[in-house]
């Protein structure tokens, strides 16, 4: 398999240096390195964390949970954002969705949080939960049979 050279405009323009007696060009050979754009580690990150955050949230009994990484993947989020302000760093969308996800999931946690306390702090309202297990506790059957093996 043979190689080319990329064509640099016309064929008339540059005399081939491959040939005796041909005139090399004045202007020096120049390798252009293209640097592959990274994207923000503290972004990436921040997804993983707020996506965890925001599924944690939505399965209620873990909201606790999703609130602490909620502020973690919000701080890192805001950090990978500010990181794709330097050049041959993207992921700008990246930083945006892991702050939008950790905002839901703060607000949302936030929100399961409020409505646990007030439950709690309402007498009434614990004493007909505590009604509840007792009339589920009474359904329960009293002797059962284990079969042994």
């Amino acid at each position: 398999m043979t190689t080319r050279e990329p064509d640099h405009g016309h064929l008339g323009d540059r005399p081939s240096t491959d040939r005796p007696g041909a005139m090399a060009t004045a202007e020096p050979e120049v390798e252009h390195r293209i640097k592959r754009a990274k994207t923000s580690a503290a972004a990436a990150i921040a997804l993983g964390i707020g996506s965890a955050a925001f599924v944690l949230t939505l399965l209620v009994l873990f909201f606790p949970v999703a609130l602490i990484l909620g502020v973690i993947g919000l701080l890192l989020g805001i950090v990978g954002f500010r990181a794709t302000k330097k050049p041959g760093v993207t992921g700008k969308g990246v930083a945006l969705a892991a702050i939008v996800l950790s905002a839901v999931s703060i607000v949302l946690g936030a929100v399961f949080a409020a409505g646990v306390v007030t439950v709690l702090n309402n007498e009434s309202a614990v004493n007909r939960i505590e009604q509840q297990v007792e009339n589920l506790r009474d359904r329960l059957p009293n002797n059962v049979d284990i079969p042994q093996p």
